[in-house]
């Protein structure tokens, strides 16, 4: 899936859709690929300042999802080129 269809599904999504996310883990120089599956609670644009010294104008946003997974856990992901949504059946 390429990264602009990835937004479009993003745009689409609603509270109770089903989605199925696949995506990378990185912490440090370690990395894993996982599947994660639950039901959309909240999207959003997450605007934030990761960078350093930057201009007061200059806005960065993320695409952030929140999960319930199947077993009640909540779960927050952030999009990034490489993520592949896919919305599954209800």
């Amino acid at each position: 899936m390429a990264y602009p269809q990835a937004l479009e599904t993003f745009a689409a999504l609603r509270p109770g859709d089903r989605l199925e996310i696949k995506h990378e883990v990185k912490v440090g120089f370690r990395r894993w690929n996982t599947v994660t599956v639950g039901t959309v609670v909240q999207t959003e644009r997450r605007r934030h300042s990761l960078h350093f010294r930057r201009n007061l104008d200059d806005k960065v946003f993320s695409d952030v999802i929140r999960l319930r997974r199947d077993d009640g856990e909540l779960t927050t992901i952030t999009l990034d080129e490489f993520t592949e949504l896919t919305k599954l059946a209800d």
